[in-house]
């Protein structure tokens, strides 16, 4: 009788995961607009001192969760942020803005793919395959942590909307367009024929996978706003069924482009973009604070799970990754966050109608933050490359030396989850370091008594007339 009362994994899971959330929202304002943080490093924390590792409380391994299912959870958080980014940006944003989002999504997402895999090849004296797709993973804005990071705060109200709406488009659109850069290098391990690579490359991964992917997208939101038009105007359906529509459209989304082979990061925000592209969802919506909910269940116990999951004894070298320790991990970090895309987007910000200062440009090449978008595609990578069943196996069963395919089976990971967890610190407290950089500076008369009290706009930032922007602030107002 007594071994039936014992907490089984799902137990422990819904007891720590709604401690979390409870402890987060009771002090969420206090912690976002005094202490300048935001969930994901503090989710993160937890979850390595409930991990195996420290008081071996949250073990998502040992409970059954492979990297399978890991990856199904990611692709979901992901698939349903890129979802709600196309809901949120101002109506008709990239028809007044497509030229700033096409010069992130074209070459300064390329410059941080290949400057990316030059640090990789030579810090871990991989192949270059291999470091061409740790550069694909590490390449995009994660849209996961850029909205943490940016949402609604004293903080963020001191940053021009008009540089966190790019943000969160470049960031929503970029992990669906990472597909054709990761593929580069899986389609040089798997095919010995270059006609036969580059047939692949092109015909799946560009044509089907994003071109047809966001074009699939834009019909499915399109044609479910004239549903939910239709059902809401004839009074078919009801006020909780109009608003939890968001976030089936959104799965859906997700698994018509997985259904289909196709890019369902794209599809996804292809759908919200169609959905929303008029404002009236948007409008009828605009009080509804059930996105927010969304985000945080989703995005905190996705970054509680990877702190427990983070692989510590693979940051140390071994047969298999003899170049991947500790010290390589933490200058290959310094690296990719440094060099990534701050000169880019600093030598390119003449050419960038959104970005209008230098300062601005310094801000905006900075926060380009990696996270589940990144662990995605490791997991991708893993297994497009992994033999078998597909689902790849925790650590490698052989002694002998690896092969140019087998090798990345094994290094993307660690290289990813590192960098991904040096980010969530970095970027997760970049909040603070702006704040407190921006208060010492300031003189004794000027400053806020207290961090938090700082409501000034960033100094040396385009803070002009409509925020520096010509869209509405919510999408479904009626202004142009």
């Amino acid at each position: 009788m007594w071994s039936q009362l014992e907490p089984t994994a799902p137990h422990v899971a819904y007891l720590t995961l709604s401690m979390f959330l409870i402890i987060y929202a009771l002090f969420s304002l206090f912690i976002r607009n005094v202490l300048h943080l935001s969930e994901p490093p503090l989710a993160v924390l937890y979850g390595i001192i409930l991990g195996p590792n420290v008081l071996n409380i949250v073990t998502p391994r040992q409970w059954g969760m492979n990297d399978q299912i890991l990856q199904e959870v990611t692709r979901i958080i992901v698939g349903v942020q890129c979802f709600a980014v196309g809901i949120e940006l101002p109506k008709h944003y990239f028809r007044r803005h497509w030229p700033s989002v096409l010069y992130f999504l074209g070459p300064i997402m390329t410059f941080s793919w290949a400057i990316t895999a030059f640090f990789a090849y030579f810090s871990f004296q991989t192949n270059l395959p291999t470091a061409l797709i740790i550069g694909a993973c590490l390449a995009p804005t994660d849209p996961v942590l850029a909205a943490s990071v940016l949402s609604k705060s004293r903080f963020s109200q001191r940053v021009p909307k008009r540089l966190k709406h790019l943000l969160s488009a470049e960031s929503a659109c970029n992990d669906g367009i990472s597909f054709p850069f990761l593929y580069i290098g899986l389609c040089a391990l798997k095919y010995s024929s270059t006609d036969e690579a580059v047939k692949e490359w092109i015909l799946i991964t560009v044509l089907w996978q994003c071109v047809f992917g966001i074009t699939l997208g834009l019909i499915i939101g399109n044609c479910a706003n004239r549903l939910l038009r239709f059902s809401d105007q004839r009074g078919y359906i009801t006020r909780p069924s109009f608003v939890v529509f968001y976030l089936l459209l959104a799965i859906l989304s997700v698994g018509v482009g997985s259904f289909l082979g196709s890019d369902d990061f794209l599809v996804a925000f292809g759908a919200g973009i169609g959905f929303a592209h008029d404002g009236w969802f948007a409008k009828k919506t605009k009080e509804l604070p059930f996105p927010t909910i969304i985000d945080l269940v989703l995005n905190s116990t996705m970054f509680v799970f990877f702190g427990s999951i983070i692989p510590w004894k693979k940051f140390l070298p071994s047969h298999v990754t003899p170049n991947c320790g500790i010290w390589q991990l933490a200058l290959f970090l310094i690296l990719v966050l440094i060099f990534r895309r701050i000169p880019v987007v600093l030598a390119m910000k003449r050419f960038i109608p959104d970005i209008r200062t230098y300062r601005e440009a310094l801000f905006y090449g900075h926060f380009g933050p990696m996270g589940v978008g990144a662990l995605f595609l490791a997991m991708e990578a893993k297994v497009e490359l992994e033999p078998g069943d597909g689902v790849p196996s925790p650590r490698p069963e052989h002694k002998h030396p690896l092969g140019s395919k087998d090798k990345p089976i094994y290094l993307v990971w660690p290289v990813i989850c590192f960098v991904v967890l040096g980010s969530t610190i970095v970027h997760g407290l970049s909040t603070v370091a702006i704040s407190l950089g921006g208060s010492i500076a300031r003189k004794s008369g000027e400053r806020a008594p207290l961090l938090g009290q700082e409501t000034d706009a960033l100094e040396h930032m385009d803070h002009g007339v409509g925020d520096g922007g010509s869209e509405p602030d919510v999408s479904g107002t009626d202004e142009d």
